[in-house]
């Protein structure tokens, strides 16, 4: 695996359950690095949509990857701020 690029991972539109955790399994089993995951698909900025990125940034730090999320519209900034996670938030480009 090329790990002079980042890993990158997209989050669908409407994320279930399943969707986060093969996404969270992804990570796990790649090599520590940096990860982009693309989030400009989300239909909605909503409390799931929190809850997903937060999942996938618990498990990017605990195999030790530098995850960035790109693509994110004002309302997802608005509630990522809100709940203190707006530091996630980086321009990859």
């Amino acid at each position: 695996m090329d790990t002079s690029q980042p890993f990158v991972v997209t989050l669908p539109a409407r994320p279930t359950g399943d969707d986060v955790a093969l996404l969270c399994a992804e990570l796990g089993a790649a090599p520590p690095g940096d990860v982009v995951c693309e989030v400009g698909a989300l239909a909605h900025a909503d409390l799931a949509a929190v809850d997903a990125l937060a999942r996938l940034k618990l498990a990017a730090g605990r195999r030790g990857h530098r995850i960035r999320f790109h693509g994110a519209g004002p309302e997802l900034r608005a509630l990522l701020l809100l709940t203190g996670l707006d530091g996630i938030l980086r321009d990859v480009p």
